[in-house]
């Protein structure tokens, strides 16, 4: 089976290719990088791994890539991913998310295969939800607030296009709150984290700078995320979306309240207006039973497990960076 993981050097991908090559070890994994794309998460696992060089936004290079691997399975990560850069660019989190999932879809019409492909959308294309509406069911209307969530609607419906069109056998996601080690330090709970590690290393003074501390989330494990993920292309059914997400929930404040319970020193904090975003999303409780009900899949590693291992991760960047 050979398995390719676009996104392959970010958080997810690399967690991903880290738990087939341990979980399924007769799959031959296959990672699309850019020139310019950062290793360091992939480092432990560079020889084990097949790096192919390719961009979204090159059609050509993703034929090229289609043609020559012939993947029996596609994880489609990579992405512009951070909200709050999307309202800064919003043309460019546009064409790489939309533009660039309907290039990999016709890059494998051209080269004539038939993978299963997990499309990665996103909660955010629920936007602000109504209390009555909670937990967020597939059903729920969208109603993005970002360009980055439009982005995700985008890619959500034009890979359903595809399927309904071609055949082509994308099986869409709608990932909720999910976090762990090497989550970039522009989401809140990894910022908090780098924050409290940077204090305590007297690297900064205190406080911590927060954005909105009463959006309400679930939280999953980045680890539980994708073998979440495997188990899509296992049993879901090709032109289907499923909700996933964790099981408990908590403001972005409960979260900053167990970072400041696990420092080393005492902890403080204030809002920081350029951290508030021109629109937000402050509620997000999904109904994952859809997914639960084909997979079996449920969340193993506590929150509090999360955070703990996402502060140690920025400890031990910090005393690597000291050496």
């Amino acid at each position: 089976m050979r398995v390719l993981i676009t996104g392959i050097t970010g958080m997810v991908g690399s967690h991903l290719a880290e738990y087939i090559l341990e979980n399924h070890p007769e799959a031959e994994v296959y990672g699309m990088v850019r020139w310019r794309s950062p290793l360091d998460n992939i480092q432990g696992i560079l020889e084990k791994v097949t790096l192919v060089n390719g961009d979204l936004r090159d059609l050509n290079s993703l034929i090229k890539i289609m043609t020559d691997i012939k993947p029996d399975r596609i994880f489609h990560l990579a992405a512009q991913s951070y909200v709050t850069v999307s309202f800064d660019q919003p043309a460019d989190t546009l064409e790489t998310n939309v533009i660039g999932t309907t290039n990999l879809m016709d890059a494998v019409r051209w080269a004539k295969i038939d993978p299963r492909i997990h499309i990665c959308s996103s909660s955010e294309v629920y936007g602000q939800v109504k209390e009555d509406e909670v937990p967020i069911t597939e059903h729920n209307p969208l109603r993005p607030a970002s360009p980055y969530a439009v982005s995700k609607v985008g890619e959500d419906m034009i890979s359903l296009q595809y399927f309904l069109s071609y055949g082509i056998k994308t099986i869409r996601t709608r990932m909720f709150t999910h976090t762990g080690p090497r989550r970039g330090d522009v989401f809140a709970e990894s910022t908090f984290a780098k924050q409290v590690a940077e204090i305590e290393a007297g690297l900064k003074p205190n406080p911590v700078k927060v954005g909105n501390l009463d959006s309400v989330r679930t939280i999953a494990d980045v680890r539980d995320a994708v073998r979440a993920y495997w188990l899509l292309l296992e049993h879901g059914e090709p032109g289907e979306v499923y909700n996933i997400g964790g099981e408990e929930t908590m403001t972005v404040g409960d979260i900053l309240d167990i970072y400041k319970d696990m420092a080393t020193c005492e902890i403080k904090h204030e809002v920081d207006p350029a951290r508030l975003r021109p629109s937000d999303v402050t509620l997000q409780i999904p109904d994952i039973s859809k997914f639960q009900e084909v997979t079996g899949w449920k969340a193993k590693i506590p929150p509090r497990k999360t955070f703990e291992d996402l502060l140690n991760y920025h400890r031990h960047l910090i005393k690597k960076q000291s050496v």
